[in-house]
């Protein structure tokens, strides 16, 4: 038997979680917030047993789960999200995500993220050649609730803010070109940017805390508040501006 890569074990899987969830929202089973909550139950279900199936010996730190600190005992942990943009899942649009990857000794490793609304799975394992960057540059905020560190940085730089969905979305439209920072102070877990820091750093993008210091995965407290994902030619700039609306608050 030919065994599965991490990379495409990855992409199988989020993209099989992505089925599920479109023929989940197509059916019309549900509405609204219970539609999200189906969704994430499904979705996570599946990964949960592919995953403990496929590799036993690694650990699993998913949203949906009951975590455990014993996880940082191992080298090896998925890091799992089975729907991240509940809300946009749920209002039927398309920038919501699946999020699987493998840290190893707290570094992200193998990535995938799916984008079922658009028909895409992104992986650490192919990625593609950059397109070239926006002029202006665009920086992507929430849709909802726009950072004010974001806001700063990005009249400084000139950049155009695009608001969107999704944690995952976000850095996967850097990735595909549509973006050039993501610059995010609000509040995430590592299973919210471990998939989609593994894809942008494969992709030759910037990945690291808004300090500009290295993420890291697997930690007991999974609490990972910020991030900066760009193209490499603009992160000097946005850490420097990051560090300088801190210093100003």
């Amino acid at each position: 038997m030919i065994h599965e890569s991490d990379e495409a074990l990855a992409e199988r899987l989020a993209t099989a979680a992505g089925v599920i969830l479109l023929s989940l929202q197509a059916s019309g089973e549900f509405e609204g917030k219970a539609l999200g909550n189906a969704g994430d139950a499904r979705a996570n279900a599946m990964l949960m047993h592919e995953l403990r199936t496929a590799r036993p010996d690694d650990a699993i730190l998913s949203e949906e789960e009951k975590d455990s600190v014993t996880r940082c005992s191992f080298s090896r942990v998925w890091v799992v999200d089975p729907l991240d943009g509940t809300r946009e899942y749920s209002e039927g649009r398309s920038d919501w995500a699946v999020h699987v990857a493998l840290a190893v000794d707290g570094v992200p490793t193998v990535g995938a993220v799916a984008l079922p609304g658009l028909g895409l799975t992104l992986t650490s394992g192919a990625p593609k050649p950059l397109a070239p960057a926006n002029v202006p540059p665009k920086m992507l905020v929430s849709r909802t609730r726009p950072a004010a560190e974001a806001v700063f940085v990005a009249e400084k730089m000139g950049a155009e803010l695009l608001g969107m969905g999704s944690a995952g979305a976000k850095a996967m439209a850097v990735v595909r070109g549509e973006a050039d920072i993501y610059l995010h102070t609000g509040g995430q877990y590592e299973w919210d940017n471990c998939a989609p820091a593994a894809v942008a750093a494969a992709a030759g993008l910037h990945v690291s805390r808004v300090d500009g210091s290295p993420l890291v995965y697997n930690c007991a407290n999974p609490y990972l508040p910020d991030l900066l994902i760009c193209r490499k030619e603009f992160a000097a700039e946005a850490l420097r501006l990051a560090a300088e609306f801190v210093a100003a608050e």
